[in-house]
């Protein structure tokens, strides 16, 4: 069955009605992004769309539904703050992959579910510097490490590691042991406060745990989920199965009820059928939703709902790249609607010709954000 962008939405939203109803009418709410994408990391800019899609949902138990490649673990924290000052309870649920710094967010659940194909990931900090590249933080602390011993063993320094260690200062190697130590300080203290919130022994006595048990076991889960010399590289995939045997983390495996695999899988199979778009980013809730484009013109906030679905059309204000001419699209959801003074038709191709040098600006993606934030087709 061919889905263009709206009935993709709609049929997202379907599943997510489904899940919701499927785990006792919890709120729900999807952190989404392209891992194979630019600009899909977890950062800072995520916190106002994450509040947004918060102020539409009620209760006292969400589900976060969660694909990302990571990003800061700063920017994690902060979205996990705003998530648990709203809901008591938060299950996350982990259809594809959540690698670094989204393995860090799931471990503020009360519960993680996984399916047969879903991954966790280490959550080795990365290092950002000035020229926009990322570096592991393990990585650069180990290969310092790995200097020294050289030098301790032989008596003298490699001369083809002067030009490294000129370039690197006591700040940057304190900077990255600090990341390291906060990365793990957040998995320990969530799984501690949330994860093991009501943990009792299943073998034995069938006590509870006692807060030293809960710390140290959380803390043992950080370490080693930090220790790259065990997974070699950030990339690698943590299933179900070594999470539970090498970490002693339970995972809740959701691919064993046959109904909430199934909403799931084929919510997920339509999240990636929306990501073959210029989408980079997605958040939504079944009832809203915000988009990230990449590579395209922003287009001005949507009118506010209570009148969203009384507009005839929107304007669309975009700047050609080529002679920075101003651009006024009319974008109408009726036909036959007369132009405005000034402004252009939105093109039926896509492809709109700037009236001042003729340059051809595609505006496909445009149209996609236009028509996902009105819920009305562009005519």
């Amino acid at each position: 069955m061919q889905l263009d962008f709206g009935g993709l939405q709609r049929e997202r939203k379907k599943q997510l009605v489904q899940i919701s109803e499927l785990r006792e009418k919890r709120a729900v709410l999807v952190i989404a992004s392209d891992l194979l994408k630019p600009n899909s990391t977890i950062d800072y800019s995520d916190i106002l769309p994450v509040q947004d899609q918060l102020a539409n949902l009620k209760g006292e138990a969400i589900d976060v539904i969660l694909e990302t490649p990571g990003g800061f673990a700063e920017a994690a924290e902060d979205i996990i703050a705003l998530i648990r000052g709203r809901f008591d309870n938060v299950g996350i649920i982990v259809p594809g992959w959540a690698k670094s710094a989204g393995t860090i967010l799931a471990m503020a659940g009360d519960e993680i579910l996984m399916g047969r194909g879903s991954a966790l990931g280490p959550i080795d900090a990365q290092i950002a510097q000035a020229n926009g590249k990322r570096f592991s933080a393990h990585a650069f602390l180990e290969g310092l490490k790995q200097i020294k011993e050289e030098v301790a063993g032989s008596g003298k320094l490699n001369p083809a590691y002067i030009p490294i260690l000129q370039n690197i200062s006591p700040g940057e190697i304190q900077h990255a042991q600090n990341a390291q130590a906060f990365s793990e300080r957040l998995v320990a203290d969530w799984l501690e406060h949330y994860k093991f919130k009501n943990w009792v022994h299943r073998r034995g006595s069938g006590a509870p745990a006692t807060p030293a048990e809960k710390r140290k076991r959380a803390e043992e889960i950080a370490r080693k989920l930090s220790d790259q010399s065990q997974w070699l590289t950030h990339g690698r995939s943590i299933r179900i199965a070594k999470l539970e045997s090498d970490l002693n983390l339970r995972i809740t495996d959701y691919s064993k009820n046959a109904d909430l695999d199934e909403a799931i899988t084929r919510y997920y199979t339509l999240l990636r059928m929306t990501f073959d778009t210029n989408m980079c980013k997605l958040f939504e809730t079944p009832a809203s939703q915000v988009y990230r484009f990449t590579g395209v013109q922003r287009v001005p906030s949507p009118p506010p709902k209570p009148m969203l679905h009384q507009a005839q059309s929107l304007n669309i204000r975009i700047t050609c790249d080529k002679c920075k001419t101003p651009i006024v699209m009319q974008a109408n959801f009726l036909p036959n609607l007369a132009l405005k003074h000034g402004n252009v038709p939105f093109p039926q191709n896509n492809v709109l010709h700037c009236p001042s040098c003729k340059t051809d600006i595609n505006v496909a993606n445009i149209r996609l954000q236009v028509e996902g934030q009105t819920g009305k087709k562009v005519v």
